[in-house]
């Protein structure tokens, strides 16, 4: 198997762990700030456990992959519960095409000839995914768009900053959110959180944060921004299907198609491995 491979099986991984967050953050009764200040304060406890960095350091581009993480993380949270969770991480994803074209620019990545198809299949099979479901925009749609900002700028400065550095920048990124959030939480409604919503957070914090993150670092290492971000739109498409598991709603014939559609893009630029677009080994 080869490292680009191996790395894409790790971001298929976390792709499915993150695709929880929608249902979980929907099911937790409380208010958008205090679900992103504790799923932050749990993740960043479980990855320091898991990961221990060492020997990183506060570079520019570290400290702007800190900040990146915080704000993706929290803006999801927020556009989750201020709009559906199919818009929210939808729109989310539209930071793809910010990696599309910055990768190559940034990062010195050459772009393979699969990619441009393969990100506008992938795009208009979530268009079709969710056309039914997509609402008039309000401001958790804005908010949604803003987090896809910050999602294209923490997946090409993570992939800069690959191996110590990154796993440092996530769990610095995590307990910068809570850092950030748990004062004016506390300052403001409180937590007071039933034992369900509770537990949910725990497998939010220590789950759908903590061990995605291990397996999207690690595939990071492997596997380029731009391509990264195409396995990554496995999330969306998995979302519908955990709805359809824990809350009994079946999806429609236009979700059928539209995920097949996206699996069958990411099948198709992932399973190919020119010379010309392999990643070197991780540093």
């Amino acid at each position: 198997m080869t490292g680009e491979r191996r790395g894409t099986l790790y971001l298929v991984g976390a792709a499915l762990l993150y695709s929880t967050g929608g249902v979980g953050i929907k099911a937790v009764d409380a208010p958008p700030l205090t679900i992103a200040a504790c799923r932050a304060a749990i993740a960043a406890v479980a990855l320091l456990v898991m990961l221990r960095p060492r020997g990183w350091r506060w570079t520019p581009t570290f400290v702007a992959a800190v900040a990146s993480y915080a704000l993706c993380v929290t803006t999801f949270v927020v556009a989750t519960k201020w709009t559906t969770a199919a818009n929210a991480i939808f729109l989310q994803f539209s930071g793809v095409v910010w990696i599309l074209l910055l990768a190559p620019r940034l990062l010195g990545e050459p772009r393979g000839p699969r990619d441009v198809p393969a990100i506008a299949a992938a795009l208009a099979g979530l268009s079709l995914l969710l056309f039914s479901n997509l609402e008039p925009p309000g401001p958790g749609d804005a908010v949604a768009v803003l987090s896809g900002v910050f999602y294209a700028g923490l997946m090409l400065l993570l992939r800069k900053e690959r191996g110590v550095s990154a796993d440092a920048a996530v769990m610095m990124g995590n307990a910068a959110a809570a850092g950030v959030l748990l004062p004016v939480v506390l300052a403001t409604t409180g937590i007071g959180l039933s034992l369900p919503s509770a537990l949910i957070l725990g497998w939010l914090g220590m789950v759908q944060i903590g061990i995605a993150v291990v397996l999207l670092t690690r595939g990071l290492r492997w596997v380029g921004a731009a391509p990264a971000a195409l396995v990554g739109m496995l999330e969306p498409v998995a979302n519908p299907i955990w709805v359809l598991l824990l809350l009994g709603e079946v999806p429609s014939v236009a979700s059928i198609v539209g995920g097949a559609t996206v699996i069958a893009a990411v099948a198709w630029r992932t399973m190919a491995t020119p010379v010309t677009t392999q990643m070197l080994p991780p540093e």
